[in-house]
């Protein structure tokens, strides 16, 4: 028998939620962005499973790029931190991957390739994200220069958005405005709508929408969950217990001994902890699933196991199933006890971690 932890991953829920991003963004491309290996679901079996459902996906190198190249993906992909150094433009021009243009240097040297080149380029425009990107009133001017390059075939418009999971922000709204007033008239194909802003805010949408997590099921908005919006988890966390104790009132559990059992009671142990992926820094009563009822974890968690409170399992025996994230329980939900992000979860499980698809 192998360690019973593996990461589940259901193909349907990945199309389901392409599908929901269609619904809300009826007249827009998709480029389904894939970047940090699929949010840990694997890069290239999510391009894969997607496939010409997607009209483009979105990584953040060329290396990531060439991992889709090499598993067959035809679709354009986009570099989302374009590239890094000058060497790779004729690579990308060979394999028509698209690189975001964020700064003068990278500029300089489209300016300069050979003209056997032909590239497509997004031009990152700075409407207040601070993070990447030129400053709106110079995107005029650099739209002139690269339209005049002879190695540059195409040009697209993007931006960044914020905090567009916060309804109702002015932050957002003025995001909106900036990019609008730059695009116009440039006669450019644009990119604004992350997931939250294809669920939030429909103005938005443009040519391109850009969904990350909403695809992995999971929510990207504050004020809702994931379900509410139709959406349903990728990936099930699952391990199962490997050891049941009974539990003297007083006695310490884990690391430190910061956790003591406040009566006599059965404590699990379950193959899972932070070398997998599963968050460190969870705190005791974060929620799991023993044989699908909630029960909160105990103790501090190790490099391998985390610890259960099975007061509300009494009968829970060695082999049971226990769900760390997915169906039934919300990442976003085991993000939050822990202080997080679902994002961070997801991207966080580790290559020891069999990905397994159901």
């Amino acid at each position: 028998m192998s360690r019973p932890a593996r990461a589940l991953l259901d193909a349907g829920a990945l199309k389901h939620n392409l599908q929901q991003v269609r619904l809300h963004a009826k007249r827009a491309r998709v480029m389904a962005i894939v970047k940090a290996n699929g949010y840990g679901h694997g890069l290239a079996w999510v391009a894969r499973t997607l496939g010409e459902s997607a009209d483009a996906f979105g990584v953040s190198s060329i290396e990531e790029g060439m991992q889709l190249r090499e598993a067959g993906v035809t679709r354009p992909i986009c570099l989302l931190e374009g590239f890094f150094n000058n060497d790779e433009l004729s690579l990308l021009s060979k394999q028509h991957l698209e690189p975001v243009v964020h700064h003068d240097g990278q500029l300089k040297a489209i300016m300069k390739a050979s003209p056997m080149l032909k590239l497509t380029v997004w031009i990152k425009a700075d409407t207040g994200m601070h993070r990447l990107g030129f400053a709106p009133a110079a995107v005029p001017e650099l739209v002139k220069q690269l339209r005049s390059a002879s190695a540059v075939a195409g040009i697209r418009l993007m931006s960044h958005f914020a905090r567009a999971e916060f309804p109702d922000d002015d932050v957002t709204r003025s995001q909106i405005n900036d990019f609008a007033g730059v695009s116009r008239n440039l006669e450019l194909e644009t990119s604004l709508a992350n997931s939250a802003g294809i669920l939030a805010w429909p103005s938005s949408h443009l040519d391109w929408v850009r969904p990350g997590i909403m695809l992995y099921g999971a929510s990207p908005l504050m004020d809702k969950d994931a379900a509410t919006m139709g959406l349903k988890p990728v990936m099930t966390l699952e391990s199962a217990l490997i050891a049941v104790h009974a539990r003297k009132k007083g006695d310490a559990i884990g690391y430190g001994g910061d956790w003591r059992c406040p009566e006599d009671m059965p404590v699990g142990v379950v193959a899972i902890g932070y070398g997998d992926g599963y968050p460190r820094h969870a705190p005791p009563g974060t929620p799991v699933l023993v044989n699908g009822q909630r029960v909160p974890t105990v103790g501090r968690v190790s490099m391998d196991m985390i610890t259960l409170d099975l007061r509300a399992q009494t009968q829970a025996k060695i082999g049971d199933p226990v769900v760390l994230w997915g169906k039934g329980l919300p990442v976003e939900e085991v993000a939050e006890s822990a202080g997080t992000l679902s994002y961070e979860l997801l991207c966080h499980v580790t290559e020891r971690i069999p990905r397994v698809v159901v």
